[in-house]
């Protein structure tokens, strides 16, 4: 039955009749009630988990107040642990599934009290982890290694690799180390002296970088970083595999939630080279955006992006060279650590001296466990 456009149960409706107040209703158990009966026999009532000695198995218990720890992933994470088991991530059976149990919206309200249990608001919360674009840098500090491949398709083909190690370091702070090397195919005159081949290889200009997060919001989504990178001059510049002197680059990166599930990212940067008479100093730009989709609620993340490139060297008459680089990263395993990204750059200019560039990386997030686990 509808009063004023309202739906009144029937049971309501006998109470009206009868001129009864309506009985009141159970209150919503609070996270911290439901924590303190689905969760605390392990994890404890503060967090910090019952010994092994208690809970009867040898599996390591998390300490939800280290915040290093805790701050780390999303809230999806989170709940796809707790609503699908431990195995839905990777991780031990011995986490079990609550999904039948629980509510998502109650297991929410149990992760709001976990979240509680680290302190300090210095740690950027996992949802500022946005995907990782080809070529912008992202602002979250993150615990990394991450294997590209560029391919150079034009005239002058080119395979080109890089190893990159990122480690972070207190809440806010990442140091890099970066590691290029690959074989590019030589001019007339350049080629390999021994072979003869066309082909000529050698290690590239290695980099070591810092990077620093200075703002960072979860309730505005956004996330804002300063860093700097060394490149140091050990790739063979005759063999157009390096510089042949040392640059500086200073840069600064922003991440943006954006509604949908919907994302964007920029970074912009200098170029100092310590011998301007081989190289130009230098300024450019990038911007990312994309969106990340999931298969279900917890499912294999796929994330289409599209980054656009800019740089321009600091000369009088100098023109911006411009790139345009679709790509898409995917998620491969069900702990969603490991993951890999294909691409292409694009130019839009310079075409006669610029080439397409097909691009791949594979990431591993190694924080969250060996490369191997989690499948």
């Amino acid at each position: 039955m509808k009063m004023s456009g309202k739906t009144i149960a029937p049971g309501a409706l006998a109470f009206l009749m009868l001129g009864a107040p309506l009985p009141a209703q159970p209150p919503l158990r609070s996270g911290a009630e439901l924590y303190q009966a689905a969760c605390s026999a392990c994890h404890g009532a503060n967090g910090t988990g019952v010994p092994q000695s208690q809970v009867g198995f040898d599996l390591p218990l998390p300490d939800f107040t280290d915040c290093g720890f805790a701050s780390r992933e999303p809230d999806d994470d989170w709940l796809a642990v707790a609503h699908d088991g431990g195995p839905a991530r990777g991780f031990d059976e011995m986490m079990p599934a609550f999904g039948d149990a629980l509510t998502i919206e109650e297991l929410e309200r149990i992760l709001a009290h976990v979240r509680g249990f680290c302190r300090d608001d210095a740690w950027p919360r996992g949802e500022l982890n946005l995907p990782r674009a080809l070529h912008t840098e992202k602002a979250f500090p993150e615990d990394e290694a991450v294997y590209t491949v560029a391919v150079g398709t034009g005239k002058r083909k080119a395979f080109l690799n890089e190893l990159l190690y990122e480690k972070r370091f207190g809440p806010r702070n990442q140091i890099e180390i970066a590691v290029p090397f690959g074989w590019r195919e030589g001019s007339e005159g350049i080629a390999d002296p021994e072979s003869g081949d066309g082909w000529v290889g050698s290690l590239g200009d290695m980099a070591v970088g810092v990077k620093r997060a200075f703002f960072h919001s979860l309730r505005k989504g956004s996330i804002f970083s300063v860093g700097a990178e060394l490149v140091l001059p050990t790739g063979d510049r005759a063999k157009g595999l390096g510089k042949g002197t040392s640059v500086v680059e200073p840069f600064a990166s922003y991440g943006q939630i954006l509604p949908g599930d919907f994302f964007f990212q920029s970074q912009a940067g200098l170029e100092f080279p310590f011998d301007t008479e081989r190289a130009e100093k230098e300024g450019f730009w990038r911007l990312a955006l994309g969106r990340t989709w999931t298969s279900g609620r917890f499912g294999r993340a796929w994330s289409p992006m599209v980054e656009l490139l800019g740089a321009r060297e600091l000369t009088e008459g100098s023109a911006v060279q411009w790139d345009i680089v679709p790509q898409i990263q995917v998620t491969l395993n069900r702990r969603q650590h490991v993951m890999m990204n294909v691409g292409v750059r694009l130019p839009t200019n310079d075409r006669d001296n610029r080439d397409t560039v097909i691009l791949f990386y594979l990431l591993w997030d190694w924080f969250d466990g060996g490369f191997l686990e989690g499948w």
